[in-house]
This record gives structure tokens, sequence and C-alpha cells, in this order.
């Protein structure tokens, strides 16, 4: 019994499981923030080719 309550213990005070959590979380965060921009920077590419396009025709 000592042993399972150990166990237990042990389980109760890790802080492996947030710490993953918080990761995972800015990982997310980074993710989102780098589809904006690569978002954002295709438009401007776009934008930039349309104009060099119209301006050589």
């Amino acid at each position: 019994m000592s042993r399972a309550v150990v166990i237990l213990r042990r389980f109760l005070e890790s802080d492996d499981g947030p710490t993953a959590v918080e990761y995972a979380v800015m990982v997310g965060l980074i993710v989102v923030a780098i589809v904006a921009v690569v978002g954002q920077l295709a438009q401007s590419i776009s934008a930039t080719f349309s104009t060099v396009s119209s301006t050589l025709s």
C-alpha cells in the first residue's frame, strides 16, 4: 500500500504535464503567427508581380 502512495505522491508533485501543455500552446501560437505572416507576404508579393506585369505590358 505504501508503494502506491509514493507513486501517487510523485505523480501529483510532477510538473512534466503542465510544462508540456505550455510548450504545446507556445508552438501553436508560433504556428498561427507564421501562417499570418506568410499570408500577408504572399499578398504583397502577388501585388508586386501584378504591378510589374502591368507595367511591362
